[in-house]
């Protein structure tokens, strides 16, 4: 109800203005693809199509971060392994879907697999020939590694740059396992060459702007429950043990609780995020899970607006653009480019690009 009245009251402008580009993309991407032709200039193609896409999980990725980190005060430099463990039960599904269309033809095993003389499918492989099965895996997965680890961690009261460096090595720790051919999950190479998605060719147009409008769907609920979340009583909890976590403690909050219950639901955003991601990609593999993605996620967040949630989707867009667009123009400068970019935006603009809006907005 509380967030019902603010944006009633059109005091959460920024969370209008961004459900409105979603809503805006989601009505025009159909059109200018499949409708308009392509000699014309407002055609928008097909690798524009899927960098549109793409931009919007990295804008849900980027929500959970701010989740966790803008309103928790938990800075987790690992959450890119919850995007890939969600991207991996995506790709998982979409292999099994491939059947003998694959270069060895196996009806069962994906080629990765015949490749390596597997006799046998891996018994963490059944199920996920439905899709319903991988939806749920989608979600528990991250969910489970989020609760177990968060449990641990908030138990033992492990917080800053502890809880960082934690975060990290658990995200190489997954990177180096899922790297190993024995483990069952494509080495180097990880999955590609997908076909289907619940019978419908990936390959088509249609498919493609589908899988858009339901990332374009799932950003716009992410925000939505996000916004729900810090406009409620629990967020303001959230607030107080990102400001003074010892005091809140002392007030008879159980801290731990309201930690683990955001941690792992910012979790299942990330996975949700990494399974809309790989079937618009067409790949996934273990370089997902490396530590500099999740340093990349913060970068975002903070690039965006820490603590805004619109500033966080915001920043994910802007860098990922640049990225896009750098990485072509002058791929040697990069990274030195985009730490640049976090240290101007930490010395000038703390409040990142939203900071930069008048104080009577940034008040409402």
């Amino acid at each position: 109800m509380t967030m019902a009245r603010t944006w009633w009251n059109g005091r959460d402008r920024g969370g209008s203005v961004l459900l409105s580009l979603v809503a805006a993309v989601a009505l025009l991407a159909p059109v200018l693809n499949l409708a308009v032709p392509e000699s014309s200039p407002l055609h928008l193609s097909s690798y524009v199509l899927m960098l549109i896409g793409k931009y919007m999980c990295y804008a849900i990725l980027a929500l959970a971060v701010d989740l966790v980190w803008g309103y928790a005060g938990i800075l987790r430099l690992g959450h890119a392994a919850f995007f890939a463990l969600g991207g991996y039960a995506m790709g998982m599904y979409l292999m099994r879907q491939i059947g003998t269309r694959g270069v060895y033809g196996h009806a069962v095993l994906p080629d990765f697999m015949v490749f390596l003389n597997w006799d046998s499918l891996p018994w963490f492989w059944l199920g996920f020939d439905r899709l319903w099965f991988a939806a749920i895996m989608i979600c528990l997965v991250p969910a489970a590694l989020a609760y177990v680890f968060g449990w641990l961690a908030f138990r033992s009261r492990v917080t800053g740059v502890y809880l960082s460096i934690m975060t990290q090595a658990l995200s190489f720790a997954l990177m180096l396992a899922f790297f190993r051919n024995d483990m069952g999950f494509g080495g180097n190479n990880g999955f590609t060459d997908f076909k289907d998605l619940a019978g419908f060719n990936l390959q088509s147009a249609t498919t493609r702007v589908v899988l858009v409008e339901l990332t374009a769907l799932a950003l716009a609920a992410t925000y939505a429950a996000c916004r729900f979340i810090v406009a409620s009583r629990a967020g303001r909890v959230l607030r107080a043990i990102r400001d003074a976590e010892s005091r809140t403690r002392f007030l008879g909050y159980r801290v731990e609780s309201y930690k683990l219950a955001v941690f792992v639901f910012s979790a299942l955003l990330a996975g949700i995020a990494g399974a809309l991601y790989v079937p618009q990609v067409g790949i996934i593999n273990p370089s997902e899970f490396e530590p500099i993605n999740s340093i990349e996620v913060v970068i975002w967040v903070a690039v965006g607006g820490r603590g805004t949630l619109v500033g966080a989707a915001a920043g994910a867009v802007l860098v990922n653009y640049a990225k896009t667009y750098l990485t072509g123009a002058f791929p040697e400068l990069w990274l030195y480019v985009l730490g640049g970019i976090f240290i101007l935006v930490t010395l000038f603009l703390p409040a990142g690009v939203m900071g930069l809006r008048p104080l009577q907005a940034r008040a409402e």
